[in-house]
């Protein structure tokens, strides 16, 4: 059930406070046009006030009609009627007051704010309270958006620090492993890594090198190219637009890495700067930020939304479908804070990135491919320990869709390895390494892509190199005598050492 009570102010060209007649035809016409459907009123206009170039309405609804979206088709109507008789123009509208009550599925377990709007809650009924309301802000649709926010924000807290959804649905035999030492302490100690030079990155000498592009080699010789999938290459820097589009930009604005571009490229304008640098031998934060524009774009967070964004709008072909591409050249970047761990939890990472779109049939027979390409790679090259699990992906979270049986078709797989350093393979943390997502059509309505006739579907990949690596190395170890013959046939001996004095 929801109640709004609405104040507006419409601003006129002209003295109307003689009109005080046509105001009251012109309302009650109103109440029993735009404001009602057959037998039902959807909302009412219960007085209204006008004073020389002004008109002010006073608007109910318990209806499925919000006034607020109905004030632009009162407007239009106003304005017809005024300028077609008495030659007066309807200048804007604003919103003096609008209380607008609604019920909630769930009573908030903590206090719920949003911007531009007063919310106060009791039990299950919450009432947003604005004030000031410009004609502008109606066109953008943002009353109905902070509804819903609200509505959103209450749901939220039922599963903020839950467990993710989760549900084993294979796993390989246990393996003994070769060691139980921490992979990526033990390549620094070999002098293979070296930390830095900023938070959560790594420089990898030749050996460390060698690995982590063999895990190259492997994954597109024995899982992508033999299904098909052909290399696209992408920018590094994504534009905000696309992570509207996606919802990363609301999902996770705290992990990005923002880019900056630089105000104007004239050397004059840097000259204080450059002063400062070459005197001071320090880089003047305060001053270089004078230089910068505003953040409009952030480093790559995941390649898939580019790999999106360029079909946006496109029509593909029935014999093109599906549609099967991977990029592996973007670096990835996400800010962990303080989760860093070794290699495999940076803020930095290598990826490869398959997007798969075609028909829900053609996706479902794909994944079943994806995962036999996969099983052999873990099973027959790494000999790995490891497992997979049925997950529920963040955006499905973010709309409290955990373990929801309607999504067996969509949705992810993780792929998990043992650590043996980590402890008893019951008790431990394993590291998820890989997985495989199915996502219906939530990429390719935000991008507005289709097909000649069927409906489309797409899904992602994404193969971390870091990852793969470490969940290799925890079972294996670093001596390549120890390597099973199967990976060893793609990388049998490491580059001579660096020698340092």
């Amino acid at each position: 059930m929801m109640r709004c009570e609405l104040q507006a102010r419409f601003t006129l060209s002209g003295d109307v406070s003689r009109l005080t007649k046509e105001f009251e035809n012109f309302i009650a016409t109103t109440n029993e046009s735009i404001l009602k459907k057959g037998p039902e009123k959807l909302a009412v206009i219960e007085h209204f006030t006008i004073e020389k170039g002004t008109l002010s309405l006073s608007i109910t609804s318990e209806g499925t009609l919000r006034p607020h979206n109905a004030l632009l088709q009162i407007k239009n109507a106003l304005s017809k009627e005024l300028g077609k008789t008495h030659h007066v123009g309807v200048r804007g509208i604003t919103i003096e007051k609008y209380t607008i009550s609604f019920d909630l599925a769930r009573e908030p377990l903590k206090d719920v704010s949003i911007p531009f709007a007063e919310v106060k809650i009791q039990g299950k009924h919450a009432t947003i309270l604005l004030s000031d309301v410009s004609e502008e802000f109606l066109r953008r649709n943002y009353i109905d958006r902070m509804i819903n926010r609200v509505k959103e924000k209450v749901e939220n807290q039922y599963y903020e620090g839950k467990a993710e959804f989760w549900k084993l649905i294979w796993k390989s035999e246990e393996k003994k492993p070769t060691w139980t030492k921490d992979p990526t302490e033990e390549m620094e100690k070999l002098d293979w890594l070296k930390q830095g030079p900023t938070k959560g990155k790594w420089f990898y000498r030749p050996q460390a090198a060698a690995i982590l592009k063999t895990m190259e080699h492997i994954a597109i010789k024995e899982v992508l190219q033999p299904l098909g999938f052909q290399e696209i290459i992408e920018s590094h820097i994504k534009p905000f637009d696309i992570w509207l589009k996606t919802g990363h930009m609301e999902g996770m604005p705290y992990e990005f890495y923002y880019v900056v571009e630089p105000k104007t490229r004239d050397a004059k304008d840097w000259e204080r700067f450059i002063d400062l640098t070459k005197i001071t031998k320090e880089v003047p934060v305060e001053e270089l930020q004078k230089n910068l524009s505003a953040p409009a774009a952030g480093i790559c967070y995941a390649q898939c939304p580019m790999i999106y964004w360029s079909f946006k709008g496109k029509t593909i072909a029935e014999k093109s479908l599906p549609v099967l591409v991977y990029d592996k050249t973007a670096i990835s970047a996400r800010y962990e804070s303080g989760g860093r761990h070794g290699i495999e939890r940076v803020d930095e990472f290598h990826r490869i990135e398959p997007v798969y779109i075609g028909t829900r049939e053609q996706l479902l027979v794909l994944k079943e491919k994806m995962l036999e390409r996969y099983k052999h790679v873990f099973n027959d090259i790494f000999d790995l320990e490891w497992r997979m699990a049925w997950v529920t992906p963040w955006y499905m979270q973010q709309a409290g869709k955990i373990g929801d049986e309607s999504t067996l078709d969509t949705g992810t797989i993780d792929f998990e390895a043992y650590m043996p350093y980590r402890g008893d393979r019951k008790d431990s943390e394993w590291l998820e390494f890989q997985n495989l997502s199915i996502l219906g059509d939530k990429y390719i309505s935000a991008f507005n892509i289709k097909a000649q006739k069927s409906e489309l579907w797409s899904g992602c990949s994404g193969i971390g190199l870091e990852r793969w690596t470490t969940a290799f190395l925890a079972q294996k170890g670093v001596n390549p005598k120890h390597w099973p013959e199967g990976f060893k046939k793609y990388l049998e001996k490491l580059p001579e050492e660096i020698e340092f004095l």
